[in-house]
């Protein structure tokens, strides 16, 4: 917890940690600026974590603001951090309506088909990586695409729940990556952007394909022919800003 004086008031940075489902840490990066005319103004606030998607950032601080609503002309940011460690949990909830999002923080039922969609950093390896994932997506019967658009790469898959489940345990405990010394690595940098069951209006991968687009116009396109418009401009459309 540190702050710093700037000539327009004064910036607080504080981390914290907060249990979530399933007693998984949840770690928040809070940034609250106050405003010379503070606490009769409301404060800036930035929200940032490893552990939430974008979409869930931005929607704790939209409700951080409507509390700081409810404080106005008091003193407010002590009030705020423990109001967002004893709501978090509500806040990714409402959060996950459109994906109808069940993260891997969350529980979610075993039946039925389900879809995984993560983000990776980087691939060093990328030849033995990409054999890898599609030698995991065939043993495991899961369809969908590992995509490729300049440096964002994602992969989606659809499959039953356990094989997901089997996967995300694959990529994150095998050694798939080299490090930048060239020595066998795991996965450190992946992100799960959204993990929920297929709903109707989705259309099934047939098989696993291995894609490269040159724009996100064409992204964009493989998205919305599967029916997965929603899932694009909530977690892919972020990523390319």
């Amino acid at each position: 917890f540190f702050c710093f004086t700037e000539m327009h008031g004064i910036s607080f940075r504080i981390q914290i940690s907060v249990k979530e489902l399933l007693d998984t840490d949840v770690l928040l990066k809070l940034v609250f600026h106050l405003p010379v005319s503070y606490p009769s103004t409301l404060p800036d606030i930035s929200v940032n974590s490893e552990q939430l998607t974008r979409a869930q950032c931005m929607d704790v601080k939209e409700k951080l603001l409507e509390q700081a609503k409810k404080h106005l002309s008091e003193p407010m940011v002590h009030d705020l951090i423990l109001w967002v460690q004893q709501h978090l949990k509500d806040v990714i909830k409402q959060s996950a309506a459109v994906c109808n999002e069940k993260t891997t923080l969350s529980k979610g039922t075993e039946d039925g088909i389900w879809m995984l969609l993560l983000h990776l950093d980087h691939m060093r390896a990328k030849a033995k990586y990409v054999k890898t994932v599609e030698k995991w997506a065939s043993s495991l019967r899961l369809t969908g695409r590992l995509m490729f658009m300049g440096k964002i790469i994602l992969i989606l898959l659809q499959g039953d729940r356990s094989s997901i489940k089997e996967y995300l345990i694959l990529q994150k405990t095998s050694k798939v990556d080299v490090d930048s010394s060239g020595k066998k690595c795991k996965e450190k940098m992946m992100r799960v952007l959204c993990e929920t069951e297929v709903q109707s209006q989705y259309k099934r991968f047939q098989a696993f394909e291995v894609k490269e687009y040159s724009a996100p116009e064409e992204l964009q396109k493989e998205f919305e022919t599967a029916g997965l418009k929603t899932l694009f401009s909530e977690f892919v459309s972020p990523l390319l800003k």
